[in-house]
């Protein structure tokens, strides 16, 4: 519905549907990546570029996993990446778990850098 300000607001799909609509209609190509049995816990296989179907706790890139991108939310309780199931650091920027915040984490060559991908205000 269009409210007084002529703005239509996002009403019929949830945050990471919509990512994933302006991921495709940005011709980029990606699978959607589903968290294990445990909730927000995560394990990528192969390279490739994965979108989280919900907020990342933990994300394992595998052995075959070696390089890759993923489009993600960090969890309330976001804590942090994996390189076959041993913990790592990460390069670039701090992650924030608020619940919204978009994130891009590549593997490259061993390492996981992080950007942020929805504007955040300088201060």
């Amino acid at each position: 519905m269009v409210n007084n300000e002529r703005i239509v607001p996002i009403q019929k799909i949830d945050f990471l549907s919509m990512v994933g609509t302006v991921l495709t209609l940005n011709s980029t190509s990606f699978t959607v990546l589903k968290a294990g049995s445990v909730t927000g816990e995560f394990q990528v296989a192969a390279a490739g570029t994965y979108l989280a179907n919900q907020p990342v706790k933990t994300l394992n890139f595998g052995a075959a996993a070696t390089s890759g991108t993923i489009y993600f939310i960090a969890a309330f309780d976001y804590a942090g990446f994996k390189l076959n199931g041993t913990a790592t650091e990460t390069a670039g920027a701090d992650v924030n778990p608020d619940g919204i915040t978009l994130y891009k984490a590549v593997l490259a060559d061993g390492t996981v850098t992080i950007s942020a991908v929805t504007p955040v205000i300088s201060d």
